[in-house]
């Protein structure tokens, strides 16, 4: 049996895992970061279907412009400069549309930009959008990581703000009010229960600036291990944990499934947060936490088409679209009735030529629900599961029913689609949940709720002491919200004073060159 001795093990190698393991790696820590699969980088994983490139989950980064919070703290990881990006229309990063109305409402980089685009739809909005503008850079503030500042806790009062009422507040235009809030599958949009500071969290960094990453966002993974190797690090695909090894109440080592164990002073976990629990034993954490955990409900899962586009067909759009059968589907779109599913298509375009004239490749994503394939749950197509099911032809003839339902909602908006398609792929909620690793397939781990926000605030420490959890379930989801939430759990770690300092020295001194 193969021993190893570790200052770190960090369990899962999504963004947040491989960022914590970054950190820690330059701290001088002995770092490993184990990966059951064999890609690494969970969410940042792509694919390539007849040589065109697709992203699994990084469609979009924000707040990449020099001197912006993701910019720096990609910078301190050594990451920042390496980056292959494309920045989006200054003017349209995103658009709003709906069924009957011709236009496409924009949402612009740059906040006097922003209003701007905006105003020329609604020139009696302005002062509005304006206070709307301003309430989303105050929430933000309310968060010291979110600009790399140190702080104290969060005040309970912002975090039960509601975003749907306040944005109902801003105005009594109800298509201003939809458009505002029309990217919110960004968050899984939820009218009676997400957050403010969910959507401005969200949306704000997008305003600053917008994205893409040429060629997939698996370079962000691959560039994480290069910089975690430089600094003696080590990763392991193909090695799936199953158990945790105890001494006086402390975790000391961890074992995969072929039986080696990996021992450290100080363990990470950045898979399923309810897997760790019951993988780690819940015996070992307090009986409300466990239950507090345990209940938690998961968002909805997404329903994605891969289109490779035919050469010279369809122009590049350097944006992405978001289309509404109507203004009254923009909230809780994923509770609307499966016969009249999809109310909602979200387009996102890659382009690979320097020309940008055509587009190579178009995904498009709906919401939908696990419980669409309850037959096929038992199968799983990923090579960890032993003794696995293969999924049968009626599976992949209910994905092409689903595909073509949604194609002939994205073709009331491009007429043309259908023609320029060359090849077409799926992937449904159980390929989230095989090749992710998440609950029911979610996007984006727990359900906020403004009725109870604490409910959700989860503490990177555990009650182990040398246990911690980073990941989107522990904190906000998304390239900067789990960024920010790997240097919380190793600001727990290290300190948060001294790793704010370390962070803002190197950032200084990488500024001046």
């Amino acid at each position: 049996m193969e021993y190893k001795q570790y200052d770190v093990v960090v369990v899962g190698s999504g963004l947040g895992g491989l960022v914590s393991a970054v950190i820690l790696a330059k701290e001088g820590k002995k770092v490993c970061v184990l990966e059951k699969n064999n890609q690494y980088g969970g969410n940042l994983q792509t694919f390539v279907r007849d040589k065109t490139i697709f992203d699994t989950g990084v469609h979009y980064i924000g707040g990449l412009d020099k001197g912006q919070n993701l910019y720096r703290y990609f910078s301190y990881l050594g990451i920042m400069k390496d980056l292959k990006l494309h920045k989006m229309d200054q003017d349209r990063y995103d658009v709003v549309t709906f069924d009957g109305d011709e236009n496409q409402y924009p949402h612009a980089q740059g906040y006097e930009n922003f209003v701007a685009q905006l105003v020329s739809y609604f020139p009696e909005e302005e002062a509005n959008i304006k206070a709307y503008l301003k309430k989303i850079q105050e929430m933000c503030h309310a968060f010291p990581m979110y600009s790399l500042e140190k702080g104290s806790g969060y005040s309970e009062e912002v975090l039960s703000i509601n975003a749907k009422e306040y944005i109902d507040s801003v105005s009594s235009n109800e298509k201003l009010k939809a458009i505002l809030a029309g990217t919110n599958f960004l968050y899984a949009g939820d009218a009676q229960r997400t957050p403010l500071y969910v959507h401005a969290l969200s949306v704000n960094s997008y305003i600053n600036s917008s994205w893409r990453c040429i060629n997939g966002g698996s370079q962000i993974s691959k560039l994480l291990i290069k910089e975690l190797k430089k600094y003696g690090g080590e990763t392991y695909k193909h090695t799936e944990i199953v158990d945790f090894l105890f001494e006086d109440n402390q975790v000391k080592a961890c074992v995969a499934k072929d039986g080696k164990r990996f021992y450290a002073k100080e363990f990470i976990s950045n898979i399923n947060l309810k897997t760790t629990l019951e993988m780690v034993g819940v015996e070992h954490f307090s009986k409300p936490f466990t239950r507090r955990i345990m209940g938690l409900e998961v968002v909805p899962s997404v329903f994605t088409v891969y289109l490779v586009l035919r050469p010279n067909s369809f122009p590049y759009q350097n944006y992405n679209t978001y289309h509404f059968d109507s203004i009254d589907s923009v909230w809780n779109t994923y509770e609307n009735p499966k016969e009249s599913w999809p109310n909602l298509v979200v387009s996102t375009m890659n382009c690979s030529s320097a020309d940008q004239q055509w587009g190579d490749s178009m995904t498009i994503m709906t919401y939908m629900d696990i419980k669409e394939f309850e037959k096929w749950e038992e199968t799983f197509n990923i090579s960890t599961i032993q003794d696995k099911k293969s999924r049968s032809e009626s599976y992949e003839r209910f994905k092409l029913e689903k595909a073509n339902l949604l194609l002939n909602q994205l073709e009331k908006k491009f007429p043309t689609i259908k023609a320029s398609i060359s090849k077409m792929y799926t992937s449904s909620p159980l390929s989230y949940r095989d090749f992710i690793g998440a609950e029911n397939g979610n996007m984006y781990g727990f359900v906020k709720d403004s009725n109870n926000p604490m409910k959700t605030f989860i503490s990177a420490r555990s009650k182990l002491g040398n246990f911690f959890f980073t990941g989107q379930n522990v904190g906000m989801h998304g390239i900067l919200g789990v960024t920010i939430g790997a240097f919380v759990t190793c600001s727990e770690m290290l300190g948060r004073d001294h790793l704010l300092n370390r962070l803002h020295q190197e950032l200084d001194a990488y500024e001046e060159h």
